[in-house]
């Protein structure tokens, strides 16, 4: 595998190949999924991907594994408990919006039978194959991320700005970044 022409953020790093090579970029409906890259895009604002993919089996443990069912009725012995947990990344906003998430994440069920049904209707349930040649022409944000992000913000929603959603619709395959040159475009 260490042959493949890859998009260049994954440099050599085994793990970020790994993560890379079999998820990033790939749609995904399941609101458990959707869930568990909301948090860990959460997470990692202000900070490397890398950063959060080296803790990401400790965020699971951490967070009952991602169960925002559960998250949603943490009280503040979980709050302690996460703040003093030094395998995850140990900001007080980031663990409180965490759980204001899950709390609105399942509002968003509620009003549309599912987050995905929410979520991939921006999209009309089809992912956006970009076709940039190169790293430097992939956007930090878009109109679409702009638009989801005020949606959510207005749901409730914390660390939710227009950089986080696009990273998580890069992440979660509603938009397809991989660069014309990567392997997975072949």
């Amino acid at each position: 595998m260490s042959n493949k022409v890859r998009c260049g953020w994954c440099g050599t790093d085994p793990l970020y190949q790994e993560y890379h090579d079999n998820e990033w970029g790939k749609p995904v409906y399941d609101d458990d999924r959707l869930f568990e890259f909301l948090l860990l895009e959460t997470f990692q604002a202000g900070l490397s991907w890398i950063t959060i993919l080296r803790r990401r089996e400790s965020f699971a443990k951490a967070f009952d594994n991602f169960d925002y069912k559960k998250i949603a009725q943490y009280t503040q012995e979980d709050i302690d408990r996460l703040m003093a947990d030094p395998g995850i990344i140990r900001n007080r906003l980031k663990v409180l919006a965490a759980i204001t998430n899950a709390q609105n994440y399942m509002k968003v069920q509620q009003e549309f039978g599912s987050f995905s049904t929410y979520f991939w209707a921006f999209t009309n349930g089809k992912p956006i194959v970009n076709t940039f040649a190169t790293l430097s022409e992939v956007p930090a944000t878009t109109p679409l991320s702009d638009a989801i992000s005020k949606d959510l913000k207005k749901r409730g929603f914390k660390f939710v700005g227009s950089t986080i959603i696009y990273a998580h619709m890069q992440a979660t395959g509603m938009v397809n970044d991989h660069v014309m040159s990567c392997w997975l475009r072949q």
